[in-house]
């Protein structure tokens, strides 16, 4: 009886690890979603940004610019994925 309860509290005690393990995770990962999404908001406006100074300056063609401000977004994006892998 007592070897009995000894492997139930055994067995609970391997479950409930392994359930708080994988709540920590799933929170790292969330975060890491998190700050990646951050980033990618913030490179938005960034690329609006270098698309209005572009065209502003006038110093390129519209598609010029264009071209900048998806650089900038593949860049930002290219960001985002060092954070959440």
């Amino acid at each position: 009886m007592f070897l009995r309860n000894r492997r139930c509290a055994v067995a609970l005690a391997a479950i409930l690890l392994a359930a708080s393990t994988g709540n920590s995770l799933a929170t790292e990962q969330a975060q890491q979603r998190r700050a990646g999404r951050d980033v990618r908001q913030e490179t938005r406006q960034g690329a609006r940004h270098t698309k209005q100074d572009c065209r502003a300056a006038n110093q390129k063609s519209n598609p010029q610019c264009r071209q900048d401000k998806r650089e900038t977004k593949q860049h930002g994006r290219q960001a985002a994925r060092e954070i959440k892998y």
